[in-house]
């Protein structure tokens, strides 16, 4: 007999999602091989460890109450030859993506979701380390392979205003392989060779930035670009955990440094207005990166 909480992921897919599957949970780590800066004999190491969780409150057949939290530790550590001026970087982002998601006749539905983060290096936490965003998304079900979503991502960055539309896609175009994401954030596309085994390509592009307290830093902000493109293995080790492994390169990866109030007029998605913004630290090239990640994948077949 199924719990409750079962019975409630099993409508929150078959009613919002319309897809067959789940990662409920996922934890990852990622490395950036050591990668040389400009103007500088130095290089500069990057590790990344993440935790996804997802939770819905379901109110009836049609209306949820969806909730996705997300903790994210980057540190970037600089060679000994590095300029002394540039400081070791340990950042944290806490976001939690939570509001109404409803089911309308017809296979149309909306998301409107609050967006709440907490971009911090965790030194004199107040007020000012908090954002504040939103997701708002009309959803449209074609037909029982495909389902799509249009809307926009707001957040107030440390740089400024930041607009993101946003296309969401999950389409299962065979047997075997699907397109799934939300462009420009993710993308995958995935075979299916069997049941336990499947690869692909992914893509990740996001801009966050982050308070920082640290007296080395003189009250700054640090703006973080992340672009992946990655090949990826996934693995049914038992149940519903998997195990996946990306590879690719960081094509965009950037975390630059800029004076508290240094902001543009504004972004949308990676293209800037209005930025006379004066970077103080010094850049690392991108590179190389490996990604391992242990996934709870609720099948909802």
């Amino acid at each position: 007999m199924k719990s409750a909480f079962s019975i409630s992921l099993y409508f929150f897919i078959q009613v919002c999602w319309a897809q067959n599957s789940l990662d409920l949970a996922t934890i990852s780590y990622r490395y950036g091989a050591p990668q040389p800066a400009e103007a500088s004999r130095g290089t500069a190491v990057e590790k990344v460890a993440l935790i996804n969780v997802k939770a819905p409150v379901v109110f009836s057949k049609s209306t949820i109450w969806y909730s996705d939290v997300t903790y994210q530790s980057s540190y970037v550590k600089y060679s000994q030859d590095f300029p002394s001026t540039v400081n070791p970087t340990k950042l944290t982002g806490l976001i939690i993506q939570t509001g109404l998601v409803r089911q309308f006749e017809h296979g149309t539905g909306f998301q409107l979701l609050v967006v709440p983060r907490l971009m911090t290096d965790f030194h004199g936490l107040d007020i000012g380390h908090f954002q504040l965003g939103g997701i708002g998304l009309f959803e449209k079900k074609y037909h029982d392979q495909l389902t799509m979503r249009y809307g926009l991502m707001y957040n107030r960055e440390f740089f400024g205003n930041m607009f993101v539309p946003l296309i969401y896609i999950d389409w299962q175009a065979s047997t075997r392989w699907s397109i799934k994401g939300l462009f420009p954030i993710f993308t995958k596309i995935a075979y299916q060779a069997n049941e336990k085994f499947s690869f692909g390509l992914s893509h990740f592009g996001l801009i966050t930035s982050y308070q920082v307290g640290d007296p080395a830093y003189s009250l700054d902000y640090i703006e973080r670009k992340s672009i992946d493109l990655t090949v990826f293995f996934r693995y049914r080790l038992s149940g519903n955990i998997h195990f996946e492994t990306r590879g690719g390169l960081a094509l965009g990866r950037s975390y630059r440094q800029f004076a508290k109030g240094d902001e543009m007029d504004f972004r949308i998605a990676i293209f800037s207005f209005g930025d006379e913004r004066v970077q103080k630290n010094v850049s690392f090239d991108p590179g190389p990166i490996i990604d391992v990640r242990l996934v709870y994948n609720l099948p909802l077949d």
